[in-house]
């Protein structure tokens, strides 16, 4: 069996199937983990032990592909170190100093399939500044894909994800390989789920505080908006970057930490995620982002270290 393991979002969904498609895969399995964690679940483990071969995409989890047993191609673009399991091949930018703005366009290189789901990875991680690169104008142009049907085909892939919708998340990589692009605008159970976040998010960006240059938000939420609460604020709003917290998230915090491209040549992301993960946290992040769940007990103390980088 073929198992695909991805990360949640718009660029994960991508990236599993541009993979699909690179390898004409016909029988394969995809996950994705339980929602805000960046580790493998048991259910994940139960499906490697039936696995004959298994691809890791966009999904941050370095500590857990050291420990598969199977052949695994591992593609992403977040800072990580090298993996030393010889059953891994590791394909990651990154660990060359490069920075690619998502996964999806890696997994292109990597097999030489481009289109449109290339690009919505990019739209799906940088928001607007996906528009400014030629390659995601000249994708979606040939699709006929407008800039505002773009942002909206995001907004509607990720809706289930915030709406903690695991099983839809997995059944989203289907449907982008069995739908025309343009169709999914018109798809009627991401469009009912994206019209309740999108009420949920302009609430908790109207509590907004300002510190230094910088947002921060305190709420509480069912949906997992704290990345796009976060990417609002800095991207629409022109925040120098945005503390997001979600207080009671499933009975667990949530805390999203987003910088401009300034502030990342100011503050070492790096260096803030280590530092978070010291604390016993679920943790990940890139150049300009760290995601983190915790026991609601240690969100203080997370809380507290990246305050120390703001000005």
């Amino acid at each position: 069996m073929n198992l695909i393991v991805h990360h949640w979002d718009t660029d994960g969904i991508a990236s599993a199937a541009l993979l699909v498609r690179a390898l004409s895969l016909e029988e394969f399995t995809n996950m994705t983990a339980q929602i805000g964690e960046f580790s493998f679940d048991e259910r994940i483990w139960r499906a490697l032990e039936r696995t004959e071969r298994l691809y890791v995409l966009d999904f941050n989890v370095p500590e857990e592909v050291e420990k598969v047993r199977v052949p695994t191609l591992f593609i992403d673009h977040h800072t990580q170190p090298r993996i030393k399991n010889p059953l891994v091949e590791q394909v990651n930018p990154s660990l060359e100093g490069e920075y690619w703005p998502a996964n999806s366009l890696v997994v292109s290189e990597h097999f030489g399939i481009w289109n449109a789901w290339s690009a919505l990875g990019v739209v799906g991680d940088v928001g607007e500044k996906a528009f400014e690169l030629e390659k995601v104008k000249e994708l979606l142009g040939k699709e006929g894909i407008s800039r505002e049907e773009a942002l909206r085909l995001v907004e509607l892939i990720d809706s289930n994800y915030i709406a903690m919708d695991r099983e839809a998340v997995e059944g989203a990589v289907k449907v982008l390989l069995n739908h025309p692009v343009r169709e999914l605008l018109e798809y009627e159970p991401w469009v009912k789920k994206a019209e309740a976040i999108r009420e949920a998010i302009e609430g908790a960006v109207s509590n907004a505080e300002e510190r230094n240059g910088f947002a921060i938000v305190h709420f509480e939420s069912p949906f997992n908006i704290i990345s796009k609460v976060a990417r609002k604020l800095v991207w629409e709003l022109g925040y120098s970057g945005a503390i997001v917290i979600n207080e009671d998230f499933h009975g667990k915090a949530q805390l999203y930490f987003r910088i401009s491209g300034k502030e990342a040549e100011r503050i070492n992301m790096a260096e803030v995620i280590e530092r978070i993960k010291a604390l016993e946290t679920n943790a990940g992040g890139k150049r300009e982002v760290l995601g983190c769940v915790c026991e609601r007990d240690k969100i203080e103390d997370a809380l507290k270290i990246v305050e120390e980088y703001l000005r």
